[in-house]
């Protein structure tokens, strides 16, 4: 499995330490993770992700495989906190800390991204339940909470007798890279419409006349989008590629190297449009409330 055809691939490779006993009296062995850079001469040379080069001669390996890639960074993040970077879409947000989960409120929004609270990992306290009822009982009125699918959270609150908030699908939380997107937004959109750009801070608003429109946000070097909206009448124009190709840009000028977005997984027209711009779905996750 391993040769010269894995250059350029992930591999793992199990090598004999030539001098040094292993635990049971044979020889000792080791395991080298990492890009094979280098097959030849008898040699094979990995790059380890963390470390300088390891140099192996071919007739100490014992076994190897090539091994998928290892996923990017920006997937490595938990469902939690890639959550918590989206609050920058919200910023008249009030959130309360309850343990590792947060309770959200927005007194200008009724969106339930900004009225729900973030349990998708565990509270780590022992009233968790009681004080998210309690907390949206003084505000909303109704509480809901964001869960991901199969998680003990949401068997948590559907032993309390919640189910489904509303009839939507699970919603989709997706990723890809800045530059990814810039690329290929540009292949498809090379003659943009003149852009309006309304900012507050971290925030912004494009908008192309009163024909479609896209808010986005900055932090922690992640842009994330919400609303991008066409007037019917002007659909099928290539504007959403316009707003998206504006907004990304504002978001590479302050320096963001991660884009972020949230769909309905039943939103076929949408996905199709974002995942030829490299997005991903980095976690599904669903709202949760009390029957009425």
């Amino acid at each position: 499995m391993l040769g010269p055809h894995v250059v350029g691939h992930r591999v793992v490779v199990r090598r004999v330490l030539r001098g040094e006993t292993g635990p049971t009296g044979g020889p000792a062995m080791t395991d080298v993770l990492g890009v094979c850079v280098r097959w030849g001469d008898g040699v094979c040379v990995v790059q380890p992700e963390d470390r300088p080069a390891v140099e192996i001669a071919i007739a100490d390996i014992v076994s190897g495989k090539p091994v998928p890639p290892r996923p990017s960074a920006r997937l490595r993040v938990t469902p939690q906190d890639a959550q918590r970077r989206a609050l920058a879409l919200w910023p008249d947000l009030e959130t309360a800390p309850l343990g590792d989960w947060l309770l959200r409120h927005s007194p200008t929004s009724s969106a339930r991204r900004a009225n729900s609270v973030l349990a998708m990992e565990p509270s780590g306290i022992p009233e968790d339940y009681e004080q998210v009822v309690a907390f949206y009982a003084g505000r909303t009125g109704r509480p809901i909470a964001a869960v991901l699918p199969g998680s003990a959270e949401d068997d948590l609150f559907r032993r309390h007798g919640w189910g489904a908030e509303s009839g939507d699908a699970d919603t989709l939380f997706q990723v890809t890279g800045v530059a990814r997107a810039r690329r290929a937004v540009r292949a498809s959109c090379r003659d943009r419409p003149p852009v309006a750009y309304d900012e507050a801070g971290d925030l912004v608003t494009a908008r192309i006349g009163d024909r479609a429109s896209g808010v986005a946000a900055y932090a922690d070097d992640w842009v994330g989008f919400r609303s991008i909206d066409v007037d019917p009448a002007y659909r099928r124009q290539g504007l959403a590629l316009a707003v998206m190709d504006a907004l990304l840009e504002w978001g590479a000028e302050r320096g963001a190297t991660t884009a972020y977005l949230q769909v309905l997984g039943d939103n076929a027209p949408a996905i199709a449009l974002y995942e030829g711009l490299g997005f991903e779905t980095h976690h599904a996750y669903r709202y949760l409330a009390p029957e009425r």
